[in-house]
């Protein structure tokens, strides 16, 4: 026989499904109908009751119905025993379009689109952390005999282009010692340490090149400093504004502090583990203007190679077992497509 606790979960999990997908107050009289509860009406109105008294559901003013509390949908999160797998053609369909990004920025792109068009909520994506990334590859090109390309590229599929004006022709065998110099100060360093090794290096040069090595040097340390203004991607912000009901007074506070990004950027530092999902509900938002939403993360990457935080931000009425398998698909389809570059 089920226990008291048990049937009382089994209440307010059909309370979070309806009212997750109808938007209404739910009432003792909908449940019994709806779902094979295996109890009466007087017993499960006893449940509500009992729910209701400990905090899990609340009565809106207007309505006989009852709806979940902050806290009924952190238990009902917390008892999801496991996060439902998506099905095989959702997966291979989330795979087709990452595979078939060309760079680092448009893998984010694509990932920050795909989420927003599976949960239907705001979909965030934290660029790599730049102090986390060694230096792979540096690529110099001459353009003109006075004018270089140079292409940064990191372990985390970062690329980084940039031009610079030499002031003076270089020769192609210059271009060539330049190129070695670089790679042998920068490559597989992290970038903090490889901006020290390039800001020795005009010192460290033949004559001939200290002029060139200079004019790169600035020009690449620029590139080696992280920039937090583009760390984060945002997509699918017009779906809050479809669910106005679920932010009373508070979407116009909601899509500021998304705007802003540094209260974001805060919750996904947290998710530290690509194998760990992280929800945030209502009240259990620092940020005073997020306390209308609830916040899925992941961290994506390896186990020893973490590149940033993704996850989606939505009203408290969220499919929770839905966005959190959609969550940890994309992100751990982009940790393979970037640490495998």
């Amino acid at each position: 026989m089920v226990n008291a606790d048990e049937r009382r979960f089994d209440v307010l999990r059909a309370i979070v499904a309806d009212y997750v997908s109808n938007q209404e107050p739910v009432g003792s009289k909908a449940l019994v109908e709806r779902h094979n509860l295996g109890v009466s009406s007087a017993t499960v109105r006893n449940d509500m009751a009992a729910l209701e008294e400990d905090g899990y559901i609340t009565q809106p003013h207007t309505s006989a119905g009852r709806v979940p509390t902050d806290k009924g949908y952190r238990l009902f999160v917390d008892r999801l025993s496991e996060v439902k797998p998506l099905s095989s053609p959702e997966r291979k369909a989330i795979r087709h379009f990452l595979e078939g990004a060309y760079d680092l920025d448009d893998v984010l792109r694509r990932s920050v689109r795909l989420l927003a068009q599976l949960t239907r909520q705001v979909a965030v994506v934290q660029y790599p952390t730049l102090s986390r990334s060694t230096v792979r590859h540096l690529e110099v090109l001459a353009i003109t005999p006075a004018r270089l390309m140079l292409v940064l590229i990191t372990d985390s599929g970062r690329v980084d282009q940039r031009s610079v004006d030499l002031g003076d022709v270089i020769v192609e065998d210059n271009v060539a010692r330049l190129r070695s110099l670089l790679n042998a100060a920068m490559v597989g360093k992290r970038l903090s340490d490889a901006s020290a090794e390039v800001a020795a290096l005009p010192d460290q040069s033949p004559p001939e090149l200290r002029d060139a090595v200079t004019r790169v040097a600035t020009v690449l340390i620029e590139s080696l400093v992280e920039h937090p203004e583009e760390r984060l991607v945002l997509g699918g912000t017009a779906n809050l504004t479809r669910n106005v009901a679920d932010f009373p007074g508070s979407l116009r506070q909601v899509l500021e502090a998304l705007e802003e990004q540094v209260v974001v950027l805060k919750l996904l530092a947290a998710a530290r583990d690509p194998g760990t999902i992280l929800v945030h509900i209502g009240e259990e938002n620092e940020a005073a203007e997020m306390r209308s939403t609830s916040i899925v993360s992941i961290g994506y990457g390896s186990r020893d190679n973490l590149l940033g935080g993704m996850g989606v931000v939505g009203p408290t009425r969220m499919d929770y077992p839905g966005t959190m398998a959609a969550v940890r698909a994309v992100a751990t389809y982009v940790g393979e497509i970037l640490t495998s570059r």
